[in-house]
């Protein structure tokens, strides 16, 4: 019934239209009577495809809208997280990687942790470094540290790590 009321309503708009346009008769009349036409087949078509689709069940998505709706990015790790786990896994590994890699990030960590929370530049004051740190993560990270004798040698073993770990965090 809406539906109906609906299509009345715009060929009456066009019909009226219809009737003000050949009386004013801007254009000539094979013109006017062509767009009347047009609009009319217009709406029928529009009320034509509203019909079919209320008659239709719900239809299931397509497997292109299914494949869109449910597109969901894999959580990505951070560059810099893995990145970091590299160095950690080689300087475990090898001597040589824990000196040129490992530990330069290290001692990076120390030194903003030092400079944010207690005010000490790892440089300028090595021993109050020494003293926030202990012994064991200063023999580590400290800048006057000898590159390894055998580059190949097997690095920092994982508790020791952990325990630096942990005191830079208490730093």
């Amino acid at each position: 019934m809406k539906e109906r009321r609906r299509l009345a309503t715009g060929f009456g708009f066009a019909t009226a239209a219809l009737v003000v346009a050949l009386g004013l008769r801007p254009l000539p009349t094979e013109r006017i009577l062509a767009a009347y036409v047009l609009v009319l087949a217009a709406l029928t078509l529009a009320a034509l495809v509203r019909a079919v689709a209320a008659r239709q069940p719900s239809r299931s998505p397509s497997e292109l809208e299914h494949a869109l709706r449910h597109v969901r990015e894999r959580p990505v790790r951070p560059p810099e997280l893995v990145r970091t786990e590299r160095e950690i896994t080689l300087g475990i590994a090898s001597a040589g990687h824990l000196y040129l890699r490992l530990i330069p990030l290290l001692r990076e960590a120390a030194a903003a942790r030092l400079a944010a929370r207690r005010n000490v530049d790892l440089e300028t004051r090595p021993e109050e470094a020494r003293r926030l740190l202990g012994d064991d993560t200063w023999e580590l990270i400290r800048p006057d540290r000898p590159e390894p004798e055998d580059r190949l040698a097997p690095g920092i073993p994982l508790a020791r790590l952990r325990g630096v770990v942990d005191a830079l965090e208490r730093v």
